[in-house]
């Protein structure tokens, strides 16, 4: 374990915002107050969730939000990104938790930094078509102008959509995900139609005076599983569906050589929406991937189920440890990826802000989290020296919560949750990262 006390964190600029993550559907249980979403039609279905579990308490936040605002509080942390819930806002005075929550936070000196889609989309959206309808994205922004305007005079920082990429792949290519359809290729309309919802709400924010917006995208290396040629070609068509898909049309307006066809209604003119300025661009990482040639049938990795004509296939990493979750601990690839970053976008990627990084890992005395944080937050340190402009980094998450497809297997919270008592305990890692903020101060 590093000890911050003998070998300190460096010094991030005056500024840094330091923060953790959460998302509505994994912790505010009270899905009696709200509207269904994809997310219990799915969890309903025998065999989606590991453990046959639901998220219909979870940590119930929505009863507990100010002894969790209380965890904030004593954490140290300058904001606190969260999701709201579509069908939350949807149900009679669906809003109103969220003016509570975001009340107990400024009065707590924290900044509320809300995600308007963090993948729980109404049911009643999905059987009008989902993403897969170019009309979900206006109504979208049609429900990103409702919040705003209830929220927007105590919220300044705002995040459009989180992870389209794996709400895409997982959701509706591989059915791994809600709403469980196994579309492959034709999921494509689905990323399209995210990232339109994503343009349109940035207008919704901009005309209402909002002037701080960002995405939440999860990135990381693409590593090819060796030299011969039909693992660089893989590699690289995987690294343009998981990372340019969803950077590119943002930062540059287009679409990678090749894709813009394959995307439904007028593209050049959806574009035009799809990239409308934004004022910092978020990544989650977790780790990189290793990509190769298609080996010729169904394999499983990382618990999914990769179907043999996909024209890549994802392979183990081998000589790094790994999280609970069978992640590969990498801290050195967050800082390729940022400085990779910085030289395919030039002056087109603006300010960075690490949205989402985090571990898997059991126990009070997660010595293991504080490694794998303590590595990560010199990696991006490194990335600031070697001149990306890096603005904020949130960890996921506060609390250990309902971790989608695995249920309440996964522990990534920095405060234990005993899903029985919904009692929390801050972890050694809370104690650690406290202290850690404290001495950036």
């Amino acid at each position: 374990m590093a000890n911050t006390a003998t070998n300190p964190i460096p010094q991030f600029p005056a500024g840094f915002l330091w923060g953790v993550s959460t998302s509505a559907h994994q912790i505010e249980g009270a899905a009696d107050k709200r509207d269904p979403s994809v997310w219990d039609a799915f969890a309903a279905e025998p065999g989606h969730i590991k453990d046959n579990s639901t998220a219909a308490v979870a940590c119930d936040h929505y009863h507990r939000y100010p002894e969790d605002v209380a965890l904030l509080r004593d954490l140290g942390v300058d904001a606190y990104r969260f999701s709201i819930s579509w069908p939350r806002v949807n149900s009679p005075g669906g809003l109103d938790f969220y003016d509570r929550l975001v009340d107990e936070l400024t009065t707590a000196g924290i900044r509320p930094v809300p995600t308007l889609f963090h993948w729980d989309l109404p049911v009643s959206v999905e059987e009008a078509g989902g993403w897969l309808n170019r009309d979900t994205a206006e109504r979208f922004a049609e429900y990103a102008a409702l919040v705003v305007d209830r929220l927007g005079d105590r919220i300044s920082k705002w995040i459009t959509l989180n992870e389209p990429a794996e709400h895409t792949l997982l959701g509706h290519a591989l059915g791994a995900h809600a709403p469980g359809k196994q579309l492959l290729f034709d999921s494509l309309p689905v990323a399209h139609h995210q990232l339109l919802g994503h343009g349109l709400a940035v207008r919704a924010l901009r005309a209402a005076g909002v002037t701080d917006i960002g995405i939440a995208n999860s990135h990381g290396p693409t590593w090819p599983a060796s030299q011969e040629p039909e693992d660089l070609e893989a590699a690289a068509f995987y690294d343009i569906l998981l990372n340019r898909l969803f950077a590119d049309p943002v930062l540059t307006g287009q679409y990678p050589e090749g894709l813009g066809e394959l995307m439904p209604g007028d593209v050049e003119a959806d574009l035009k929406v799809i990239s409308e300025p934004i004022d910092w661009y978020g990544i989650n990482y977790y780790a990189p991937t290793r990509v190769g040639a298609p080996q010729g049938s169904e394999i499983e990795f990382g618990g999914l189920t990769m179907p043999a004509e996909l024209p890549f296939s994802v392979r183990e990493i081998e000589g790094y440890p790994v999280t609970d979750f069978g992640w590969p601990v990498v801290p050195e690839a967050l800082t390729e990826l940022l400085v990779d970053f910085r030289e395919r976008y030039g002056d087109r990627l603006p300010p960075v802000v690490i949205t989402e990084n985090g571990c898997s890992y059991e126990g009070l005395d997660d010595q293991d989290r504080i490694t794998y944080l303590d590595g990560h937050l010199r990696a991006l340190h490194r990335a600031s020296e070697q001149g990306v402009d890096v603005r904020g980094y949130f960890v996921w998450s506060l609390l250990d919560n309902f971790e989608w497809a695995e249920g309440y297997a996964r522990r990534f919270g920095l405060v234990h949750v005993d899903f029985d008592t919904l009692t929390r305990t801050p972890k050694a890692s809370y104690a650690w990262l406290r202290d850690v903020i404290q001495s950036q101060r």
